[in-house]
């Protein structure tokens, strides 16, 4: 897709924005031949061909500027100024009745497909078809080409589509909090993923949502409560899953209607131009270009989990539909930043095992054998291009572990990668209860004993001499193993592991008492966040590192709804 809009200038204005609009998904792929002509299309019902439904954002009431990140606006040349416009907030909150052209007042949602680690699925669809599934409460209201880089924006919140299931396509202040946060975070942290833009509430518009009373143990929801309305605006380049791919794949395979293999591969081109053109020549045969797209969504997807690993994140529900095709980070629902290591550490209590945080690479690899199973229907005819697919998607696991492998010696400041050591450190790990974050960041400052470790134990193991005995021999054993032949050597080392291991990582003991505060409209937490997390490598003050840099406090393990969620509504 050829990016020809650019601008150097600051955008002042929403007509600013205007100039840099271009709709490249409703103006080359189908719409839902069954779409209402005047985007009111809020009730749910079953779509059966079409990329997108044609569908108006439905805006919350008396919206209320909560934050916008400064740094996006920077990278995008928009005035901060902007955010708290009047035009810029009815337009971001929902309301585009007012829009004129070159934008446009209608959005679009899209249809896609689940399937739950490689197994598909169809019963949650209301008519149990798979043609009611897709974004419910997610509605992509503009594309804009800034700098030469193609932008697609979409309100999370945005109210009712043809997808929502019956619900009231809204998503509350709390989990739009820590989406926002999560997202710019993530960034900082130098992990691909969404990016956020801006944030809005409502102090009179209202729904009602299950969640735990105080202090809680329970795994499920006791009570319904009341919870302020937000819409945060999300933006990628695309937003194409791969569950996307999959409902596309699914009708072409049971040829369910005219269109659907051409329909499959419309799909398949956009997400190249969308997210891989600078990579895959269009010139090459559509055989060539499906091995391309294979190989380098591979490549991306397996980076993409060792480097939420890295850093101690956790993708709660890793579904085919929560898996964005341009390999970045996708969908903060149910997600967590591991506290204590531990390999099967999962925030949602929905989740399971197979979403925990070291199974992370096999969700993955399930979710990749399911990109190449929707790829399979344009391949039908061409059966050495098929064993390639086939040859493709069998590599996953073996460049999976060659990336985790690289992840943990980068982790360790290691030249090369020492199973013997790595399986010691996480019996250690696990048998001592270490804060994962603190312990490599510390381990990072290339300590001369186990005092500065210890700062990362929690419980009594700090009083275990057996326990600090085994710490100590692993120490030497890992600076045996470091290339350190002067002072000088050493800082460098430091210096390096620092940029791989994190000081500030997005726990949710952090995240709770800031959307409390912003539900009493004090926003003053979300932007002391924001700053911090927004530069998680670095050194701040002395304040701010007792505030965020420490352990989990002893009164939040095992609380609902900072232990573990039960959902993000």
């Amino acid at each position: 897709m050829q990016e020809t809009k650019h601008t150097s200038k600051t955008i002042n204005t929403l007509n600013d924005i205007a100039h840099l609009a271009d709709y490249s998904l409703m103006d080359t792929l189908n719409s839902d031949p069954d779409a209402k002509t005047n985007g009111i299309d809020h009730f749910p019902r079953e779509v059966f061909s079409g990329h997108f439904v044609p569908v108006n954002p439905t805006p919350i009431e008396d919206p209320v500027y909560v934050t916008h990140s400064k740094n996006f606006f920077k990278e995008l040349g928009i005035s901060d100024d902007l955010a708290i416009s009047e035009d810029f907030i009815k337009m971001f909150s929902g309301d585009s009745s007012q829009l004129s052209e070159p934008l446009r007042r209608t959005g679009w949602a899209t249809g896609y497909a689940l399937s739950i680690y490689g197994t598909e699925y169809y019963e949650q669809c209301p008519f149990k078809t798979g043609n009611g599934y897709g974004d419910g409460r997610a509605i992509s209201i503009l594309e804009a080409v800034v700098n030469g880089k193609r932008w697609e924006m979409q309100l999370k919140g945005g109210g009712r589509t043809p997808y929502c299931r019956g619900a009231d396509g809204r998503a509350v202040l709390r989990s739009s909090i820590r989406e926002f946060l999560a997202q710019e975070h993530m960034h900082a942290l130098g992990i691909p993923s969404s990016r956020s833009l801006s944030l809005y509430t409502s102090k009179t518009e209202k729904v009602r949502r299950p969640w735990f009373m105080n202090g809680s143990y329970s795994r499920d929801p006791e009570v319904m409560i009341e919870e302020d309305v937000a819409i945060t605006t999300r933006v990628a380049p695309s937003f194409i899953r791969v569950g996307q791919l999959e409902l596309f794949a699914r009708r072409a395979r049971k040829n369910e209607h005219p269109k659907a293999m051409e329909e499959l591969e419309m799909l398949v081109l956009h997400l190249i131009d969308r997210e891989y053109s600078d990579l895959i020549d269009a010139n090459v045969s559509l055989q060539d270009t499906l091995l391309l797209l294979a190989r380098e969504f591979r490549n991306r997807l397996t980076s993409l989990v060792a480097n939420w690993i890295r850093v101690g994140y956790c993708q709660g529900n890793f579904n085919g539909d929560n898996c964005a095709a341009g390999g970045f980070t996708l969908d903060y629902g149910p997600f967590g930043f591991i506290d204590v290591f531990d390999p099967k550490y999962q925030p949602w209590t929905g989740g399971g095992v197979h979403f925990s945080f070291l199974n992370q690479p096999q969700a993955a690899e399930r979710n990749f054998s399911m990109f190449c199973k929707a790829l399979q229907p344009l391949l039908e005819s061409h059966e050495n291009e098929l064993l390639q697919l086939e040859d493709i998607k069998n590599g996953f696991s073996k460049l999976m572990q060659a990336k985790m492998m690289q992840m943990w010696t980068s982790k360790l400041g290691l030249q090369t990668f020492d199973a013997t050591l790595f399986n010691e450190l996480v019996i250690l790990m696990i048998e001592t209860s270490v804060d994962y974050t603190i312990f490599f960041r510390e381990l990072s400052s290339v300590p001369d004993d186990i005092s500065a470790l210890a700062k990362s134990f929690y419980g009594d193991s700090i009083y275990d001499k057996k326990i600090l005995e085994k710490w100590s021999e692993w120490l030497e054993k890992w600076k045996s193993l470091l290339n350190i032949t002067a002072p000088e050597s050493r800082e460098k080392l430091s210096q390096q592991m620092k940029l791989v291991n994190p000081k500030y990582t997005l726990r949710e003991w952090f995240l709770v008492p800031a959307y409390k505060e912003a539900q009493k409209g004090d926003y003053t937490l979300i932007k002391e966040l924001q700053e911090v997390m927004t530069d998680p490598y670095a050194e701040h003050s002395f304040e701010i590192e007792e505030k965020y840099y420490r352990e989990k406090p002893s009164e939040f393990f095992e609380i609902a709804g900072i232990s573990h969620i039960s959902c993000s509504s």
